[in-house]
């Protein structure tokens, strides 16, 4: 092999369009730009994001970006944090008052992580799957728990609400 016979693969280089070069090469005349209008012309262009004088999107959509605005109203206790609560009951008030979560919280969960020593009651606080096995495990109970109902049972209410009948 030498230098002067290396050559690219067959179809990895494609030749230039040479533009203007007569009515045979078919980008003769307009050269492949049209006819009239901002774009066809030399220094026609538009500012990246123009939409013709509507307003574009990047000023349509608010600058907040990927913030979440529930963030600070909702907060995660650790399973092993929950030890540490004076208490037996655990709820919103309790786990404010041991300064587990902030006082702007409006809902808590409770996720697996550690392992819980005491038998807790825990009201009105959501719990994961792995959560709810490990107070149970540990000889607690679960009253009031606030979770989305699933499909089925959303279904069931439906199917049990009396219909209005029209006339």
């Amino acid at each position: 092999m030498r230098l002067n016979t290396i050559k690219p693969s067959e179809g990895s280089k494609k030749e230039v369009r040479r533009v203007g070069r007569g009515i045979g090469s078919g980008f003769g005349k307009t050269a492949g730009r049209g006819h009239k209008g901002q774009k066809s012309r030399a220094g026609g262009f538009h500012k990246v994001g123009f939409e013709g004088g509507q307003m574009p999107i990047q000023r349509r959509l608010p600058k907040r970006g990927f913030k979440s605005m529930s963030k600070p109203y909702n907060a995660k206790v650790r399973t092993s944090e929950l030890n540490k609560l004076d208490t037996d009951i655990v709820d919103l008030l309790s786990l404010k008052a041991a300064n587990l979560i902030p006082n702007l919280s409006l809902n808590a969960k409770i996720f697996l992580s550690g392992e819980i020593t005491k038998k807790l009651t825990i009201h009105g606080v959501n719990l994961t799957k792995g959560a709810l096995k490990a107070v149970k495990d540990a000889g607690g109970k679960v009253v009031e728990v606030t979770t989305k109902a699933s499909k089925e049972e959303k279904k069931d209410s439906i199917k049990d609400k009396p219909t209005k009948k029209t006339k």
